[in-house]
């Protein structure tokens, strides 16, 4: 029995030239981020809204994009879907938003584990009355 024999690979072509008007690679996520600096404390679930309808000339264009899907409230992680952006670096927009008192953050509802024992007695003798 003879081993199969190899095939060779044709090489990869170049992947086409950018033409004229087209977006070119997308920048380095430092460079959209910006600095380290200090950032605001954020969650996944952690709900964004615009203060205002039309963001600011002076706005990068994610800036400018994140503001702009804010018109209703969105969570950290659609925003981070939607712009195709890391958590992180959306965590540095997010925080020079804030900063700017362009956007606000809304902490998720907390519920508890378990309902109070009260209010559950409370709603077992109001459907006894009926």
């Amino acid at each position: 029995m003879t081993p199969p024999q190899r095939q060779r690979r044709e090489p990869a072509p170049e992947p086409p030239k950018p033409q004229e008007g087209e977006d070119r690679n997308p920048e380095r996520m430092y460079v959209v981020a910006g600095p380290d600096g200090e950032r605001a404390e954020l969650d996944l679930v952690t709900l964004i809204v615009a203060r205002a309808a039309d963001p600011p000339p002076s706005a990068s264009p994610e800036q400018a994009a994140l503001l702009r899907l804010c018109a209703a409230p969105l969570s950290v992680a659609e925003l981070s879907a939607y712009l195709s952006l890391p958590f992180s670096a959306m965590g540095v927009l997010i925080t020079e938003l804030l900063t700017a008192d362009l956007v606000t953050a809304r902490s998720p509802i907390v519920r508890q584990a378990l309902p109070d024992r009260s209010l559950l007695e409370a709603v077992m003798n109001g459907l006894q009355r009926l």
